[in-house]
């Protein structure tokens, strides 16, 4: 009788892991999920290949030297991220980093276009600050002679040709007579 009481016990407690596992919402997205299935197989697989890659003699220093290892444990971590995500419902994430990928790729695009192109270039810049006027600039004078200068010097030179000096041979105004600073 023991013995029918101990397999009665234990398919009791077979059910109701069963019915646990049946309301369980992840058992349930692993079941029907192929891609999360894919994913988990891959990190699986890519991490069972880098810890045979280190247990092959080269130690915990493989992680460090050998670049399969580091690709391997790269794509583990990867798959497992993707199915991390797949397991929350995310997948959002990976749709706006691709709208920004393309986004950069347009204004790069864009501001290449801008700095090889003349054409346009004007035209960007006359929509943003307006059409420039047009201008010719035409000096409204002619050519005039110095000024006269303080002290009686007559600009420029004389009819001669020969350089014009102060009034009464004096020197110019403003320069000193003496040494500076002696008093």
């Amino acid at each position: 009788m023991a013995a029918k009481r101990k397999a009665a016990k234990a398919g009791a407690g077979v059910f109701a892991a069963g019915k646990a596992v049946r309301n369980n919402p992840y058992i349930e997205r692993l079941v029907e999920d192929d891609e999360l299935r894919d994913n988990l197989r891959t990190a699986f697989e890519s991490s069972r290949k880098a810890y045979e890659r280190i247990a092959d003699g080269r130690g915990p220093g493989a992680i460090v030297d050998d670049k399969k290892t580091q690709r391997e444990l790269k794509d583990a971590a990867g798959s497992l991220r993707d199915a991390a995500d797949a397991l929350r419902g995310s997948k959002r994430r990976r749709k706006a980093k691709r709208r920004g990928g393309l986004l950069f790729l347009a204004v790069v695009g864009l501001g290449a276009a801008v700095a090889l192109n003349e054409g346009l270039r004007n035209k960007l810049l006359d929509l943003l600050f307006g059409a420039e006027e047009e201008f010719e600039y035409s000096a409204s004078t002619t050519g005039q002679s110095s000024p006269p200068v303080a002290g009686g010097v007559t600009g420029g030179t004389d009819a001669a040709g020969t350089p014009a000096t102060t009034t009464a041979g004096a020197p110019q105004a403003g320069a000193p007579e003496g040494p500076v600073g002696t008093s």
